[in-house]
């Protein structure tokens, strides 16, 4: 058993003070006004120190994982070595549930990643897998993105869904010309970033791309029922229009990934869909491809979800950046890393909010300078991670 005292606790309605919180095996038992707990020889009592608690963090959108494994385009680490490293990391930045984002797609036309091989891939699937019955520090899942013209992988993809090993599906449409590259001069930047290349090589490239086979509307609609079936949440990515969103809306699709214009966010959560963008793109000022600036549409009301993306430190900086930078509500902008996510990916019943009965992953934040610095984890009712900063 532990108590949490003196902290101000980010619960779903507001910050509370003078409050301790009991958390008994997994699941936090008791909120209860400061005293009324009285603390007992087997309790071990953490001081929060004026600091936040706050839910963990649940990351719906991250492709870390595969700079972990493959951190140069020659160097495939082991795959069990990446993910024990990687949950270290995420601890430290307050993720306590990860959906690893791993790419169902090897594409060669920019920068080669090995673990995009499809024996990679199912490796690193049954790994995520193994670790629900293993020792582990966070709560991994597996989001499978699947590129719609990867037409060879469609039946590998229904597999691990019927597995039960897919934890949220998002289909994605690289295409030159539309969605994040509906400019085609930042496509041809992000080739040349990655290639050697000269630009009639890229005209080849795009018309390649073009013209490629890809999903049908009944495979998507096929594979979407699939998920369904087996109460997995559906994304799309790079929303650009509002003919897409229509129509991947009445496939029953949940989740609209980075949408690109304010229009479509919009529009998206006018059709009940959860609307995600970039961390990073809060503390960058705006997307590296030029779309949708995250701050700008939160303030706008038109995102309910931060993940981490690429860079897992985003999640809690975001967060206070919004709310001193732009002067957004904090317990609203908490809910965009924790409740939110766990509603759209169906996890709310057991995490995403402070709340007696629900599971105990939870973080303690203070400030240092200014500086919002993770001091505590726990995950699953164990403390995972004391930090102790000294002078």
């Amino acid at each position: 058993m532990f108590v949490i005292t003196n902290g101000r606790l980010i619960t779903e309605e507001a910050v509370v003070h003078g409050y301790d919180l009991l958390i008994e095996e997994d699941r936090i038992t008791k909120i209860a006004p400061k005293g009324e707990i009285k603390f007992e020889e087997q309790m071990e009592v953490i001081d929060a120190a004026g600091g936040y608690i706050s839910p963990g963090f649940i990351d719906i959108h991250s492709d870390y994982i595969e700079h972990m494994a493959a951190p140069r385009p020659t160097s495939l680490m082991n795959f069990d070595l990446a993910l024990r490293e990687t949950e270290k990391q995420l601890i430290s930045h307050g993720i306590t549930t990860m959906f690893h984002s791993l790419s169902l797609f090897k594409g060669t036309d920019y920068e080669y990643k090995p673990i995009r091989e499809p024996e990679n891939v199912r490796r690193f699937i049954d790994l995520i897998d193994r670790t629900h019955s293993m020792k582990h520090l966070v709560r991994h899942r597996f989001h499978a993105r699947f590129e719609i013209d990867n037409v060879e992988e469609i039946e590998n993809l229904k597999s691990y869904i019927k597995e039960n090993k897919v934890h949220l599906v998002s289909f994605m449409d690289h295409t030159p010309g539309q969605g994040q590259y509906r400019h085609l001069e930042i496509y041809r930047n992000t080739v040349k970033s990655y290639n050697n290349i000269s630009d009639s090589s890229i005209d080849v490239l795009i018309h390649k791309h073009q013209t490629k086979e890809k999903l049908s509307i009944e495979d998507i609609k096929e594979i979407t029922q699939l998920a369904h079936d087996h109460h997995i949440a559906v994304a799309s990515h790079d929303d650009d229009s509002l003919e897409k969103l229509e129509l991947i809306s009445s496939f029953g699709t949940t989740i609209s990934e980075f949408p690109i214009t304010l229009e479509v966010a919009r529009r998206a959560k006018e059709l009940g869909m959860y609307t995600i963008a970039g961390a990073p793109n809060v503390l960058l000022g705006g997307s590296h491809s030029g779309n949708l600036g995250a701050a700008e549409a939160i303030q706008y009301q038109s995102i309910d979800i931060l993940c981490s993306d690429y860079y897992p430190a985003a999640m809690l900086h975001s967060i206070f950046e919004l709310v001193e930078k732009y002067g957004m509500d904090l317990v609203d902008m908490m809910k965009l890393v924790t409740l939110n996510p766990a509603k759209a990916v169906k996890m709310d019943g057991e995490i995403g909010s402070i709340r007696e009965g629900k599971k105990a992953d939870l973080l303690i934040i203070e400030k240092i300078s200014d500086f919002p610095v993770i001091t505590g984890v726990f995950v699953d009712g164990k403390l995972i991670q004391k930090t102790n900063y000294r002078i």
